[in-house]
């Protein structure tokens, strides 16, 4: 699934094509996605201008002079900026026309979501209850201490619910606990306040780089001129098992926890 570092590489590539633009016409193939596409959404947007592409978590927010679209890629989704008579494949769900060129929205598992909210998206029930952005100020060693507080969840649960804080996915927490020295498993409510301070840091770290990378491409995503993200060869712990530890060359270590593929160092993290 696309994670914070791959929405936000989405955002800065096509909002340079689509900010100030004036939509022409949107096409809507497949309307049956993960929550169905907003009815005559092509009749809200059409004729309206792209004012700028914002980003919650993993949603992007695309904002117009009357309401804004909120998308989600899902699974398997990307966006790539097309030649608008360029022929759709069959996972090209939608275009959003603007001049020669289209927004086209590649969904394989349809697990995407976009609809159309004509208030404050912040309120839109999709995101009225995510927590503070990772990269933002309200998520610190003081915040993240306090609701981990008395909570007997692994610590990767934690980081990876968005009640908590928004974006952080499976690939990132495995990577940002091994920065940090901590194991995924380790019980949230026993972290110190100082290991909150080195996981918020490392948190930041790994999707500050992720993003200056383009985002990890282990499966479907792509960037919106179709390459691949390169944050893969900086991986090391994720997709690892059984590998030498970049740090000590103890072999990677992998559990399920909370029903994810968890990947840790057992000398590196305590």
């Amino acid at each position: 699934m696309p994670e914070l570092p791959e929405v936000e590489t989405t955002r800065r590539g096509i909002a340079r094509h689509l900010q100030g633009k004036r939509i022409a016409a949107a096409v809507v193939r497949e309307r049956r996605l993960r929550v169905p596409v907003t009815p005559g959404i092509a009749g809200k947007i059409s004729g309206q201008q792209i004012e700028t592409i914002g980003r919650r978590g993993k949603y992007l927010l695309l904002y117009l002079q009357h309401g804004c679209i909120i998308w989600h890629l899902g699974m398997s989704g990307s966006l790539r900026i097309v030649r608008a008579s360029h022929p759709p494949a069959a996972h090209d769900h939608i275009d959003i026309v603007f001049g020669r060129k289209a927004l086209r929205f590649c969904d394989p598992r349809r697990f995407g979501t976009v609809v159309w909210c004509s208030g404050d998206p912040l309120r839109h029930r999709l995101l009225a209850d995510l927590g503070p952005e990772p990269l933002g100020g309200d998520f610190n060693a003081d915040y993240l201490y306090r609701v981990a507080h008395g909570r007997r969840t692994a610590v990767k649960n934690l980081i990876m619910n968005a009640r908590i804080v928004a974006g952080v996915g499976n690939i990132y927490a495995n990577e940002a606990l091994f920065t940090a020295g901590i194991r995924p498993q380790h019980l949230a409510g026993r972290i110190s306040k100082e290991r909150c301070r080195r996981l918020v840091a490392a948190i930041r770290t790994v999707l500050e780089d992720a993003i200056r990378c383009g985002g990890t491409s282990l499966r479907d995503f792509v960037r919106e001129d179709g390459k691949p993200g390169y944050f893969e060869q900086h991986l090391a712990v994720y997709h690892r098992g059984g590998e030498p530890c970049p740090a000590c060359a103890t072999p990677i270590k992998q559990r399920i926890i909370g029903q994810r593929t968890s990947f840790y160092c057992p000398a590196c993290q305590l």
